[in-house]
């Protein structure tokens, strides 16, 4: 087992990270907002097979959030995460404070945007998000030169417009993907599943079984995808939910599927209370 470094400053990170290169050692990325579970484990778990070293960065990052959300509310668990870094074999976990990433502060800062993807679905619902999101990492592929950077898959839009940032900016960096850790229940792995009170917790697994029986419509059912799209909607207001959005999506380039794709992906966002959860999966229609 390695001893986790720690660095709160983009110097200290840069100088470590020096060192690794000049000896000729490679470097994975797992980008984080800290509050550690299992689901971000199994990221770090991937990384290590993929690199030397592997770097941690814990950032809750404010240009992703939007005026109404909940920046400052967002869960923050540094001494747990650092326990469980610990004991995963990491090298580097970077902690930068907001004023160490964003020294003119967020709206002094210059952006990165990848249009037109990033203004649909969840980006039509949390207004300039993924500009948030396209910037910090790009930021931290800046200060941490990986050769790999893994992430994991129920951010489906989030993962393709970062590949889509890669690819566009000619980014040296292999982005990597890991599928999405689930409870027993079905209920995606989340930071914000703290929120939902016990009744609330009973009631999400609601979300990932609307996306089955959504999938299983596609694959034998003549209906319209439309159709199929506003049964799921119906099924999360029944049982609770108030949907952003359910959507099926050719998921190679989240564009309203034709007839003849058959390579599909249906993209949910709904609240429970004040939680909202985000959820997706892959179908192959035959």
């Amino acid at each position: 087992m390695s001893s986790l470094q720690i660095q709160h400053t983009i110097s200290g990170a840069r100088e470590v990270i020096r060192q690794w290169l000049a000896s000729g050692e490679s470097v994975v990325l797992v980008p984080t907002m800290g509050n550690l579970h299992a689901g971000h484990m199994s990221l770090v778990n991937r990384a290590r097979s993929l690199a030397d070293r592997v770097v941690v960065s814990i950032f809750v990052n404010p240009l992703q959030f939007g005026p109404n959300e909940d920046f400052e509310a967002y869960p923050r668990t540094p001494e747990q995460d650092q326990e469980l870094l610990e004991g995963a074999d990491v090298d580097l976990l970077f902690e930068p404070s907001v004023e160490e990433m964003y020294p003119d502060g967020k709206e002094g800062t210059a952006v990165v945007e990848v249009p037109g993807i990033s203004d649909v679905l969840c980006g039509a619902h949390r207004n300039g998000h993924f500009v948030g999101v396209v910037t910090v990492v790009t930021k931290l592929f800046n200060i941490i030169q990986p050769t790999v950077a893994v992430f994991g898959e129920k951010d489906f839009q989030q993962l393709f417009i970062i590949r889509r940032m890669v690819e566009d900016l000619n980014s040296p960096v292999q982005v990597v993907s890991v599928p999405t850790r689930r409870e027993d229940d079905g209920l995606a792995m989340s930071s914000r599943n703290r929120y939902l009170s016990p009744e609330q917790r009973s009631v999400a697994p609601g979300l990932y079984a609307t996306l089955q029986q959504v999938a299983q419509q596609v694959q034998s059912d003549d209906d319209s995808l439309e159709d199929i799209e506003d049964w799921g909607k119906r099924q999360l207001e029944e049982l609770g939910f108030v949907p952003d959005y359910l959507s099926i999506r050719e998921r190679h380039g989240l564009s309203t599927p034709s007839p003849s794709d058959l390579d599909l992906v249906v993209l949910v966002a709904a609240r429970l209370g004040s939680v909202r959860l985000i959820d997706n999966l892959v179908i192959d229609r035959v």
